[in-house]
């Protein structure tokens, strides 16, 4: 598999805890950024003749914010310089707020099959407090647009004096909009983000008390019917994020616009966060990237076993033979005996254990020593 991404960084307001490439000042930018990414679109897909993408993912920032136009425009563009396989996954992100019916209709007129609201918190003080620029009613007012499509929606857990009712209260709001598929991330209060000074001030959750909530969450999705198969990540059969697994099973991945990484032949490469330093290097024929990378021999191991025991369904040690050339148990016979009560093996499928697959930072960090 082979995806697409591409980062959309304008949006109307900024939200307290976003440290993405997001810039809701540069909006009279938005003409001449997109020109840009056209232009980069064309130059990577000539780049890549030969390869088939699977999946597109446009995030941001908030993609639905800008006019169509613009988002049918890459979609066309992808379209017209790179291969994509018979029916891809196409993701748009959408914000509450940001789209209406003709939106939705042209989105889907390009052949957008996936749409990943951020609803984040089923209350709206706490959206209030989050600088979002919508209310629980405006998230259903969308998934109602969207209705008899393929939904997904965002959930944030960790906020200010958030219980695991809320949440609860929260998944039943998604679910009543008819998603199909939940991501629900702990808060992780950045540096240089205004919630990181209540972060200092401990106005947030602790990581223990975060936890638990999850502990909660996690059994009453899957009451709901919604397992998880990957730490943040949860479904109904059929409609996991096949754009997200392939990074989480290793697979290539080119990313356009500002801030995007990809992952191609072996190399890792990230784009500049600056809009205006990215479009003067595609307007004068320069590489966008400022960050380049080979990954190999032991950084490549450890990345294919860091990323897929982040997956209920964990790796496989005949395919890490494969792809390195090395016997897994004899490499890590050390690991194995020292975590082994916090893993699942069944001498090719290796697995944190389901109790354990939070708490996973531990258990893959002793493969990397």
């Amino acid at each position: 598999m082979a995806g697409i991404y591409v980062h959309v960084p304008f949006c109307k307001s900024k939200c307290t805890y976003c440290d993405f490439a997001s810039y809701p000042r540069e909006i009279s930018k938005v003409e001449s950024y997109f020109a840009c990414l056209y232009r980069e679109i064309e130059g990577r897909g000539r780049s890549l003749q030969g390869k088939v993408f699977d999946t597109v993912y446009i995030g941001g920032g908030t993609p639905s914010f800008v006019e169509s136009k613009f988002i049918l425009g890459v979609i066309r563009q992808i379209r017209k310089f790179f291969t994509l396989s018979e029916n891809p996954e196409i993701t748009i992100e959408i914000n509450p707020g940001t789209v209406d019916e003709q939106k939705i209709k042209d989105y889907k007129s390009v052949g957008i099959n996936r749409f990943s609201i951020g609803l984040q918190s089923g209350y709206d003080e706490q959206l209030k407090k989050l600088n979002r620029i919508h209310t629980a009613k405006d998230f259903l007012l969308t998934c109602n647009l969207l209705k008899g499509e393929n939904i997904s929606a965002d959930i944030l857990i960790g906020l200010h004096d958030q219980t695991a009712e809320q949440v609860k209260k929260t998944v039943d709001l998604a679910i009543a909009g008819g998603v199909s598929h939940l991501s629900v991330y702990a808060l992780t209060p950045e540096v240089g983000t205004p919630i990181y000074t209540d972060y200092l001030n401990g106005e947030l959750l602790s990581e223990d008390e975060v936890a638990d909530i999850y502990d909660e969450v996690r059994a009453y999705l899957k009451e709901k019917g919604f397992y998880r198969y990957e730490v943040s990540n949860f479904a109904k059969t059929g409609f996991e994020s096949k754009h997200n697994l392939n990074y989480w099973q290793r697979g290539e991945y080119i990313g356009v616009g500002v801030s995007a990484s990809s992952f191609i032949d072996g190399r890792r490469f990230t784009n500049t966060f600056s809009i205006d330093e990215y479009n003067n290097a595609i307007i004068y024929n320069k590489t966008p990237e400022v960050a380049s990378d080979i990954i190999e021999g032991e950084d490549a191991c450890f990345e294919y076993v860091m990323l897929g025991l982040r997956t209920a369904k964990g790796i496989s040690t005949k395919k890490y033979r494969e792809l390195f050339g090395e016997d897994f148990d004899k490499k890590y016979s050390d690991v194995l005996n020292k975590k082994g009560r916090f893993l699942d093996y069944d001498g090719d499928n290796l697995k944190i254990k389901d109790e354990y697959l939070y708490v996973q930072n531990d258990i893959i960090m002793a493969f990397m020593k």
